[in-house]
């Protein structure tokens, strides 16, 4: 029979698909269903926008990886007459997301048995991932529920998913869950992760709820832990609850029957076997519990944990996703004896572990690879680390440690009881949380040149990373900065090594006692040196890590540069008592050893030999993230190289499964020797022990009440001060008087999130209010007494001011995605050129530089009155304001050599030919009595400098070189020259080795020069 061509191709197409849907048996409508509730027809109801408007917004793990999105008209959509199209490329994980709106009431889906959509099948076999989002705040605050589907079929297809399908993720927000319950009354909307790997697109139509409840699938019965560890001869007490989705009461009873069975205790002579049954009747409220008792016996055997299964049989109601198991502690063994030294408890724990035990133990984890908690005890894993940006939700210090003490509750089931230890990357403060105290980045702490202080901010940090349960901070960076494209250049603490040297009080602040006994404290953590060695000196082009430039690329030196610039301040933090070391990406190519470029993950020369030889450093190393995926060779070959090199934990986020396999083949195989594996876990168990964590694996909170408080933003406002380096002020401009009318511009006046940089909240960091604090222009609001106008472009009108305060400078990255050459330059951007050149042009003008390293100014500074380099401040924007108004002095001084223009970089302190636009050590101060003097004056403080020198006075010393460099600043002024900055820079670097007299004697050479 013809078909008649009146009828519409799309109305057909469409009729077609929805009676062959109403043929379906999976998509048919039972008589006393409730009718379909729509989600989203894609049909332009929902925008394309992110909370807290409703709306759906694209998510990957890089700037690639997110998919694009776009609503099509199809002549074949299976409802209405478009639907949502996307295209994507996924390296790592992206997908895309419809949230409600954050200010909105949450959904309620409880009336029905599940969601349903349309998918337009590729054939590809790949797994589409489909979460659902409960309860929360919003949705980036809810518990995620996931399921997925197969991509194995061609053309449109209704994927209808119950329910009841959908389980609890453990791996993401909030952590812990808010109550594990798939309540259905508070729904904040879904999420389709798309497969990775090969690039391809979807379509998706007509989301929509379906069927009504089941009340036989919305109950289910929990436990309120996995793993209940009890001392022996106690009882241990597992609740089980009854939760129902919508929290109505049961209409069928629950019966749960129990009994204990398996497991390595044995029953009779270490606990009294149980079994019966709790039931919960028709009628029963959501949240309802009964305990179940199993007693322990006891006796007077030393012995290692052992386990007893509780086997729960449920009826009426979805079982607990695990079987939970009462652990009966380890005990009696010495290792557990705390009044042992440290090396016989290690001795005894590693006689008593097998291979796969202490290969677990060279293992670490990412907190969100952890998808299976059980993991934890099966690999016997050591270690868990929060990446940069991998938090609990919410972002508390409650939640952290609560998810911190869920981990090492896992750790607690096994054999031996061996906790884990939690590190993070808190390189200026507690920077993964919200609400931390944010330090000044190091390139700021070592502009401040005062070590009290950098060890009173380690202090700081220490104390709020341990009051969220945290033992472990991969800090200091002890790099030697010489290249300022360098992504990470505000990770060091400046160019020169004995700066570097100073700094490391740090250390200390961290750890206390160069000993390791104030290790076990509530307000002290394990610290780490990295980057080893020479990450600071890699060749700007020579990275091949994706599109970095000088990152992770190759360091080309002498063994004498080597020794004297990068080696150097590793023996100082070793001689602190340094825990843990982290080797470097890079590579080190060192002239005349026929070796060429090396990756320093694979040197055992360097590694073994000269860190853990020659300086005696008896700590561990741990490897950087998946660094020994840069190395030669298959896995298992680079295992072995890293491992044989000196490594001791690996760093695997993703791949602890295939680590540890890889390890013990290679064990086994005798490839790598099990001397060498006991080695690494003993050096890793002695940490463990020095930390405590063995009588307390659980956070110690009892300073979380400090975290963020008004005496360590003290602190961090007094680091940001001393921080601020003055590099030009004609005519007095600052301080800033009170009385001034002040006309404030640029980009990173009024933007914590630019002023605290990369590694803050995420790894990259990002412009905007990202973190608790005080911007510049706020601490300015309320330092000042006269008006302030704000005009972040300075398009406000600009007569009528005093003064003009115009902060300027770089938006936050981290890592090579901050190399210049990769997106990013030494100049500032058009929009803060403009501010400069607007605010400078009408009135006396202040320019303050937020970065992380110099910027090229040089073309504007004839038009600039007063010159600061602010460095990355972090959130007390007050510090800033304290010495513009005069609160404090401006004592800082350049960390690093500010140069001239791009040609001249790299430039350093010792370079044969210098001639900066402002040496190394620079820095002019608003002190009250600054020095004034010639020749003969500088004679009189050589002689103090000579007998402080001969005395052993550093304080002496060094004011007799500070008030010399105060001189020849205020002689110089502006007229900077090769003659005069060449010396004065040497001046500071003999400075900071103890030899006053040469400082003395360099810096009247730069008088004589001016």
């Amino acid at each position: 029979m013809p078909r008649d061509r009146s009828v519409p191709r799309t109305a057909l197409l469409v009729s077609t698909a929805l009676f062959a849907a109403l043929l379906s048996p999976a998509a048919s409508r039972a008589a006393d269903d409730p009718a379909p509730t729509p989600v989203d027809r894609f049909e332009g109801e929902v925008p394309f926008a992110a909370q807290p408007a409703e709306g759906i917004f694209t998510w990957g793990s890089d700037a690639d990886d997110p998919p694009t999105l776009r609503l099509a008209e199809r002549p074949d959509a299976p409802d209405g007459q478009k639907v949502l199209e996307g295209a994507y490329a996924i390296s790592g994980w992206g997908g895309f997301t419809h949230d409600y709106a954050a200010t909105a009431p949450a959904h309620d889906w409880s009336a029905h048995r599940g969601i349903r959509f349309w998918w337009e099948g590729r054939g590809t076999g790949a797994k589409v991932g489909f979460e659902i989002k409960d309860g929360g705040a919003h949705g980036e605050a809810s518990e995620l529920w996931t399921t997925s589907f197969t991509d194995d079929f061609t053309g449109w297809k209704r994927i209808e998913i119950p329910f009841s399908d959908f389980a609890y993720r453990t791996d993401y927000q909030p952590v812990g869950g808010i109550d594990q319950v798939l309540g259905l009354t508070q729904m904040w909307g879904y999420a389709v992760t798309l497969p990775a790997g090969a690039g391809g697109g979807f379509a998706m139509d007509g989301v929509e709820l379906y069927g009504r409840a089941d009340q036989s699938l919305r109950a289910s019965v929990t436990t309120d832990a996995a793993v209940y560890p009890v001392k022996e001869g106690a009882a241990a007490a597992v609740r089980v609850t009854l939760a129902t989705t919508g929290a109505a009461p049961v209409d069928q009873p629950v019966t749960v029957a129990y009994r204990t069975a398996g497991g390595t205790a044995t029953a009779g002579a270490d606990y009294t076997p149980v079994s019966g049954s709790v039931t919960f009747p028709a009628g029963t409220a959501s949240g309802a519990s009964r305990t179940i008792r199993i007693p322990t016996l006891k006796d007077r055997t030393a012995e290692a944990a052992e386990t007893v299964p509780l086997q729960l049989t449920v009826t009426g109601a979805k079982p607990p996703a695990e079987t939970p198991q009462v652990v009966v502690d380890a005990h009696g063994l010495p290792y557990l004896n705390a009044g042992l030294p440290v090396r016989q408890r290690v001795k005894d724990l590693l006689s008593r572990m097998s291979l796969a035990e202490k290969a677990g133990q060279t293992t670490q984890a990412e907190r969100g690879a952890i998808t299976a908690p059980a993991d934890i005890a099966g690999y016997a894993l050591g270690s868990l680390l929060s990446g940069g940006g991998s938090t609990p939700t919410p972002n508390t210090p409650e939640a952290w440690a609560k998810m911190i003490d869920a981990f090492q509750l896992r750790a607690q089931a096994t054999r031996l009881q061996i906790p884990l230890i939690y590190g993070v990357d808190a390189v200026h403060g507690h920077n993964n949380l919200s609400g931390a105290t944010v330090m000044p980045h190091n390139i700021g702490i070592g502009a401040t040149r005062d070590p009290r202080l950098a060890q009173r901010t380690g202090a700081v940090t220490a104390a709020e990373v341990r009051a969220t349960g945290v033992p472990w901070d991969f800090a200091p960076c002890l790099c030697v900065t010489r290249d300022e494209r360098w992504g990470r250049s505000y990770e060091a603490f400046g160019e020169d090594p004995a700066l570097v040297k100073s700094m490391e009080t740090v250390i200390q602040g961290l750890q206390g006692a160069r000993d390791g006994r104030d290790l076990k404290n509530d307000d002290k953590v394990l610290a780490t040196a990295k980057h080893f060695v020479g990450d600071g000196g890699t060749t700007y082009g020579s990275s091949t890590t994706g599109t970095y430039t000088i990152d992770q690329g190759v360091t080309e030196v002498t063994r004498r540069q080597l020794e004297a610039v990068h080696l150097a301040p590793y023996q100082d933090a070793v001689d602190r008592g340094v825990g843990t070391v982290m080797p470097s990406y890079s590579s080190l190519d060192v002239a005349g050893d026929g070796r060429g470029p090396v990756k320093m993950h694979a040197r055992a020369d360097l590694l073994t030999g000269v860190l853990k030889g020659r300086m005696g450093f008896d700590g561990f190393v741990i490897s950087d993230w998946n660094a020994i995926d840069q190395l030669p060779g298959d896995y298992a070959a680079r295992v072995r190289t890293a491992v044989d090199a000196g490594v001791d934990m690996m760093m695997v986020p993703y791949g602890y499964k295939e680590y540890s396999a890889a390890l013990i083949a290679e064990v086994k195989a005798g490839r790598v020797s099990e001397r060498r594996l006991d080695d690494a876990v003993s050096r890793i168990l002695a940490q463990k022990f020095r930390l405590g964590l063995f009588e307390q694996p659980y956070a110690d909170t009892s300073g979380a009440s400090r975290i963020g408080s008004a005496a360590h933003r003290g602190v961090a406002r007094e680091a940001a001060a001393a921080s601020q380096v003055l590099l030009k002020n004609d005519g007095g401009v600052l301080p800033l008087k009170r009385t001034q009318k002040v006309y404030v511009a640029g980009s990173n006046a009024d933007d914590i999130g630019n002023q605290t940089g990369g590694w803050t909240i995420t790894w990259q960091g990002a412009s905007g209010d990202i973190a608790p604090g005080t911007t510049i222009l706020e601490g300015m609001r309320r330092a000042g007494g006269g008006p302030i106008t704000y005009s972040k472009d300075a398009s406000a009108p600009l007569t009528g001011h005093d003064v003009g305060v115009v902060v300027v400078g770089e938006t936050p990255y981290a890592e090579g995605v901050g190399d210049v050459g990769n997106g990013h330059d030494l100049e500032l951007s058009p929009a803060d050129r403009a501010a400069v050149d607007k605010v400078c042009a009408a009135m006396k003008c202040a320019v303050l530089v937020v970065s992380g390293r110099p910027q090229l100014i040089g073309d504007r500074l004839g038009q600039i009155d007063a010159l600061v380099a602010s460095w990355l401040p972090g959130t007390e924007g007050d510090g800033v304001a304290d010495v513009l108004y005069g609160r404090r002095a401006f004592t800082g001084q350049l960390p690093v050599t500010w140069p001239r223009s791009g040609a001249q970089v790299p430039i350093n302190v010792g370079d044969t030919a210098y001639d900066p636009q402002y040496p190394f050590g620079w820095g002019l101060t608003t002190l009250a009595q600054t020095p004034r003097g010639a020749a003969a004056g500088l004679g009189a403080l050589r002689l103090a400098a000579t007998a402080a020198e001969r005395a052993g006075s550093d304080a002496a010393g060094r004011a007799a070189v500070t008030r010399a460099r105060l001189i020849v600043q205020q002689k110089v002024g502006g007229n900077l020259t090769a003659g005069v900055s060449k010396p004065f820079a040497e001046a500071d670097r003999l400075l900071l080795t103890g030899r006053y007299r040469a400082a003395v004697e360099k810096l009247t050479e730069a008088y004589r020069a001016a």
